[in-house]
């Protein structure tokens, strides 16, 4: 049998798996989105994740209030806080979630 592999950004093997290295870095590149399309897709990303980010909900308020209709798309200081905040737990969350640790209280 394949002793390990790729699959689905996460690498698989013997003792366990961890996230995909190459993906840690495209997140910690990623740039601040300038569209709602951008907002949209980085949430998706992150909801992935949602149940090993304690307050999840609450820190993606801001951004999700971007995705809202008749909302004039803005990019504040709050928004940018809420997304840099993500993408640091979204990092860690990426590289604990096969521990089993149900949130990430430290970050």
């Amino acid at each position: 049998m394949v002793k390990e592999g790729i699959v689905l950004g996460h690498k698989i093997f013997e003792k366990g798996l961890e996230i995909d290295k190459v993906k840690i870095e495209v997140i910690e590149k990623l740039p601040p989105p300038i569209f709602v399309k951008g907002v949209h897709n980085f949430l998706g990303h992150t909801g992935f994740y949602r149940h090993f980010i304690k307050e999840f909900s609450k820190i993606a308020h801001s951004l999700c209030k971007l995705l809202e209709k008749e909302i004039r798309f803005y990019l504040d200081e709050e928004c940018m806080k809420a997304f840099e905040c993500l993408k640091e737990k979204l990092i860690l969350a990426s590289m604990i979630v096969a521990l089993g640790l149900p949130y990430l209280d430290h970050v």
